[in-house]
Parts: structure tokens; sequence; C-alpha cells
């Protein structure tokens, strides 16, 4: 009796992700069926493929009869008539030797490319009550079924927490999009203040580096140094607005510190909203007369500076009045 094989031939894939995902309609040999078809990708390596992402074909390598149905295994023509993966009837057994023609098309297949398919396709309902005898399995076998149902396991749960994470991000997303620029900019403002003390109070309780902030309120940037304890090595941190951007202390900090302790910049930081609402404290800038003002007080329309002046509110927002200062705190603070 004719040694039989099982193939699975890949119907789909759940997510891009799948490694069979660009191998639709390719055709795998099942070397084990458990929960998941497993098939050899390499020398001590087993890859899962769902069972209802593929269909079954079992084969026997033998001489076939007029109307059986043979997988081709190495499509050898140059013509591209037929090829690895096709499913093809025999038309006629030409030879001994198992030379035969098929109905699809007219070029001879030899032995050696096919093989006698002995099922149409096992259902997914049918597979799925294939049962495994794991106590049959030798030991290397049932150590290769295990790494892959291992391999299985962390690819489902990378794929889940990737998913997962992407759904946050999107819903993140849409909470942001309905937030004002200057909601956007409060928040990020008030996340810089805690990143920093965060991270100045880890490396107090570590012990790891020594920081000081320097704020440059002309040149309106902020650096940070992080001086390792009784030594004399430190890094340096700068953080710097650009010209047409409002300087705000708080996340001019979080900033330098981060560059300065080899830490991601959140993108946020960099790329923060502009504000639209002038508050007390606000340094702005009268873009035509070119002069420089601190809010003291807002009332209704109206904004009075320090040095007793007012201006009206909606010159901000027109543009003619430009924030480039909302740090709102006293000059040489920290």
């Amino acid at each position: 009796m004719a040694e039989t094989k099982k193939y699975a031939r890949i119907k789909k894939a759940p997510y891009e992700a799948a490694w069979y995902a660009d191998k639709i309609g390719k055709v795998f040999e099942v070397e084990l069926v458990g929960p998941t078809y497993l098939i050899r990708t390499g020398p001590n390596h087993l890859s899962a493929i769902r069972k209802e992402d593929a269909e079954i074909i079992v084969t026997e390598k033998r001489r076939p009869k007029v109307g059986e149905r043979v997988l081709i295994m190495y499509g050898m023509t140059s013509s591209g008539d037929y090829k690895t993966g096709d499913i093809c009837t025999v038309r006629s057994v030409v030879d001994i030797y198992g030379t035969i023609t098929v109905r699809e098309h007219r070029n001879y297949v030899i032995a050696r490319e096919y093989e006698v398919i002995v099922n149409n396709e096992v259902k997914n309902e049918e597979a799925d009550g294939m049962k495994i005898d794991l106590n049959a399995m030798g030991d290397r076998e049932l150590y290769a079924y295990g790494e892959a149902v291992m391999e299985a396991i962390k690819k489902r749960m990378f794929q889940a927490g990737f998913r997962a994470a992407k759904q946050a991000q999107r819903k993140l997303a849409g909470m942001n999009s309905k937030k004002t620029p200057q909601a956007r900019r409060d928040e990020i403002v008030e996340q810089a203040k805690a990143d920093v003390e965060r991270l100045r109070e880890n490396n107090i309780r570590l012990r790891t580096f020594n920081i000081s902030l320097e704020v440059n309120r002309k040149d309106r940037s902020v650096e940070a140094i992080a001086k390792r304890p009784k030594s004399n090595r430190a890094f340096y941190g700068i953080a710097k607005a650009a010209p047409n951007d409002c300087f705000n202390v708080h996340i001019g900090k979080a900033i330098a510190l981060r560059r300065a302790l080899g830490l991601a910049v959140p993108d946020e930081y960099l790329n923060a909203p502009q504000p639209t609402k002038v508050r007390v404290g606000d340094v702005v800038r009268h873009r035509t007369l070119n002069y420089i003002n601190v809010v003291d007080d807002v009332e209704s329309g109206v904004m009075r500076y320090t040095n007793g002046e007012y201006d009206f509110i909606y010159a901000v927002e027109g543009g003619r009045i430009n924030i480039i200062d909302d740090s709102r705190e006293e000059v040489g603070g920290e």
C-alpha cells in the first residue's frame, strides 16, 4: 500500500502579520496535526497554520488512474502551463513510468512531478476532529511540537498586544482630535512638568545623576546637565524654541532633560500646538510694532500689560499679536 502524505494549502490569513499572509495558494507538507497544522520551516523549527486558514490534501505516491486528481509537487515546465501547487485531473496515463496528460493543459507531466490525491478536501469540521497523541511521539518530535506551540502562543500574544495598542492609539487620537489646540497644549505642559519631576526624583533616589536645569529666556532655550556623583563626567541636553514657536519653559526642560539622559523625546513635546488663548503671565509681541509686553490682567475682550498699557484680545486671535512665551513663571525661576 502506498504511503500517504498530508499537505496544507493556504486559503487565507487572519492578519497581515501572519507568516503565511503572502503564501496564499501555496502548499506545505503537514508534519503534525494538533490544534493547528504544523509544517517544518527549518531543521529544528515547526510553524503553525490555523486550521480555518487551510485545506488539507491527502496524497499517495503511485501511478494514477484516468479521472483521478493529482497535486503538482514540482512544476518543471518552462511554459508556465502548470506550477507547484496546482491540482490537475488525469486525462490519460501515457506509459508504465507514470507519465500522464491532464485535462487542464496539453503538456506531459512526468511521475516525479506529481502525487495522486486520495481525498477531495477534508472539511474543517473533520479536521478539527483529528486528535494528537502526545504519548505516541518520540522525544525529538515532542520537543519540536512543544516549540511550535510556544512559538504560536508568542505570536498570538504579540499580535493581540499589537491590535490592542493600535486600538488604544486610535481611541486616543480620536479623543485628542476633539480637543482645542489650547486644551491639548495645556495637557502637554502638565505632562512635561510631571515628567521632569519624575525624572529628577528617580535620579535622586537611585543616585544616578545630579540634575541641573539652566533657562535662557533671551535665547528662548533650556540646557539640562546630568552629572554623575563624585565624577567630572556630565551629559548635556539642549532645547531651543524655533523662531516662530511659542517658548514654554516646562516643555523645554522636559526635552532638554530627556536628551541629557539619553531618553527618547515624545513627539507631542516637539510638536505641541501653539497657544490660542492669552492668559495672565503670557509674554506677547506685536507683529508690526514689534513691542514685547507681559500680560498682567485679562478682562472680557481686553488684556492689560504690566506697564499699564492695554490691548484687545481679538488682536491675539487675529494674529496681530503673538504669544511668544506661555511659561507663566517669574523671570529667573526654574
